[in-house]
């Protein structure tokens, strides 16, 4: 008996229908490479939109926000004074967009050394070290032999770098001294075949396609505008007597004189018999077909439509912002395995070349990409201060981290993230708590508070009976105030001048409310400032601010009891009461605001 060698296939297949045979018109669909000549791809880049934004966007919004540099206050500033003398970012930037445009771009670590074929020793950098950094694309630097060994660290590709000089000769470069980035990463360079090995592929290669396709359809609709209305006259023989010259002659000229004459406020004169007609074309569906192939797009290139097409997404209730957080989160995952380890060489040259040695203690985060609104970035302030307030405890020998470390850990942290203005040039001026000296006087009475308010807390609770609550803060710099607010025309101004925190109508405990970071808020120069009339009648003429740390001291009120009557809270101070005058004509006051420290009061009605 013969043998029966069955072949079995995990596919649907119709006899009938032809689906899965070899009549099915899908079974001839291959994939094909698509080929992309420089000049094809230079011309995308500069004369479409859309290849543009593709190559743009995600290099630009992946270092726009840029890192923060974690060390000592002296070494941030060295660190980022020589990434400004270097232009790094901008270096980088360019980088990025030549590697995604191109397949391939790197960025030249110069530090003087004349045998560039060598690997570059970091440990050797001394200050000022770093000389330039240059921007090279797979057009200037050929790749050399591929690195087979699999104990080297460059296993997999070239072992050397080849750039052709301005005279002809050939420099070799070790890839030590490059920071190279690849546009898209190709899979198996064994397999494939490219004009310039050991480089990647145009971002564009894969998406082409899609972009033709969009910019088709545009074209083609952007074609029907013309065909949008067509005339249409019926005139009796007309066929018959086309082939007379000059029957088509006085045709031409009758109907020539005939759209001249016709228009929105004219008259169109037809014979009797003649018949006219208009055929319009609908374009109803058509921005839906248009936006399908834009999305296409979008799709392809990894790009949220909202942040491709700069426009807002439809739909009820759609932001869009879901989409936005995820291709941030890619973004920040690239700038971790991508970007991170291609400038780990760079990075420690420019450690190195700004304080000349490291320290290792020095390291850098990149910066969030997605940026928080003031009602997120005081929620953060309060988390981070009751974390720190939860690491010192409430008395002496309740630290699990020495104070010192914890107030100049968070000094560093709302510096570098911008949550108490003007903080650095106050810690310049009265320094830092571990610089203050011991004042036995105040040492003393805070023990005496500590016990105070121990035996506040032994007592019945009726000691600390419930009552409405005025908390402000009084304006320091008052006479600055007062001097804009007169050349801008007020007359009857507050005498008082002060920023309300909380007006709770509903009884609270007092002590229950917390106590501000700060006896004294300097809020610097600048920053969103606003006039606005408040109030239900609007006699409150009122200097809109904003300050983390007030909104987040009427948080934590509110949380603990406190009532508030209108809808939302936004920190200002009441100008003038009453009177006539256009704040619309009114230039907000730009200047540094010293607020005192927190009074609390029983509820006033005033």
């Amino acid at each position: 008996m013969a043998n029966i060698i069955a072949f079995v296939r995990d596919s649907l297949t119709n006899i009938v229908a032809s689906l899965g045979t070899s009549r099915d018109k899908a079974a001839a669909n291959v994939y094909s490479m698509p080929m992309l000549t420089d000049e094809e791809l230079l011309n995308a880049y500069r004369g479409a939109w859309l290849p543009k934004k593709i190559v743009d966007i995600p290099a630009f919004d992946s270092i726009r926000a840029w890192r923060d540099w974690q060390a000592k206050k002296p070494q941030i500033e060295a660190i980022e004074a020589e990434e400004k003398r270097l232009n790094v970012m901008g270096k980088l930037l360019e980088t990025r967009i030549k590697a995604r445009l191109w397949g391939g771009a790197a960025l030249v670590i110069g530090t003087g050394d004349k045998d560039l074929t060598a690997p570059l020793d970091v440990e050797r950098i001394t200050k000022g070290g770093l000389k330039y950094l240059t921007v090279m694309t797979r057009r200037h630097l050929t790749a050399g032999k591929i690195e087979r060994d699999p104990a080297s660290e460059w296993y997999g590709k070239p072992k050397v770098y080849q750039l052709n000089s301005a005279d002809g000769a050939q420099i070799e470069i070790h890839p030590s001294r490059l920071v190279i980035f690849n546009g898209s990463q190709q899979p198996d360079e064994d397999i494939v075949t490219t004009t310039y090995a050991g480089w990647g592929d145009s971002v564009l290669l894969s998406v082409v396609d899609a972009i033709k396709q969009a910019d088709g359809t545009a074209a083609n609709i952007a074609s029907l505008v013309f065909e949008a209305k067509v005339n249409v006259i019926r005139i009796p023989d007309f066929m018959q007597n086309l082939g007379n010259a000059e029957y088509r002659a006085k045709i031409l000229e009758r109907y020539t004189l005939a759209a001249t004459a016709k228009g929105i406020n004219g008259d169109l004169l037809l014979d009797k018999e003649e018949e006219y007609e208009q055929k319009t074309a609908s374009f109803a569906t058509l921005p839906d077909i248009l936006m399908s192939f834009l999305q296409i797009v979008s799709g392809a290139a990894d790009i949220p439509a909202t942040r491709l097409l700069g426009q807002s997404p439809a739909g009820m209730n759609a932001t869009g912002e879901s989409d936005l957080r995820n291709y941030y989160d890619r973004l920040q995952a690239m700038q971790t395995v991508e970007m991170t380890p291609a400038m780990t060489r760079l990075d420690e040259c420019i450690i190195r070349s700004a304080l000349g040695s490291r320290d290792p203690d020095i390291y850098y985060e990149w910066a969030p990409l997605w940026g928080m609104s003031e009602k997120e970035k005081a929620d953060v302030f309060k988390t981070k201060a009751d974390a720190a307030r939860q690491l010192v405890g409430s008395g002496t020998g309740q630290e699990i981290i020495p104070r010192d470390a914890v107030s100049d850990a968070l000094v560093n942290t709302f510096i570098e993230d911008g949550s108490l203005p003007g903080l650095d040039a106050a810690i310049e001026e009265y320094g830092k708590l571990a610089e203050q000296d011991t004042d036995h006087d105040e040492v003393a009475a805070a023990a005496a508070a500590q016990q105070a308010q121990q035996q506040r807390q032994k007592q019945p609770t009726a000691d600390a009976a419930p009552r409405t609550l005025y908390v402000r803060r009084d304006v320091l710099n008052r006479s600055e105030i007062v001097r804009w607010a007169t050349e801008q025309g007020f007359t009857d101004i507050v005498p008082d001048l002060h920023v309300t925190i909380a007006y709770s109508r509903t009884p609270v405990d007092w002590f229950e409310m917390g106590e501000s970071w700060s006896p004294r808020l300097e809020i610097a120069a600048g920053g969103p400032r606003q006039m606005e009339s408040l109030g239900g009648d609007g006699k409150y003429k009122a200097l809109l601010i904003t300050a983390s740390e007030l909104v987040w001291r009427h948080r934590a009120m509110i949380e603990a009891g406190a009532s508030w009557d209108w809808p939302e809270y936004q920190p200002h101070i009441s100008i003038q009461i009453g009177g006539d005058i256009d704040l619309s004509k009114v230039e907000p006051y730009r200047g540094k605001i010293v607020l005192g420290p927190e009074i609390f009061e029983e509820l006033r009605e005033d």
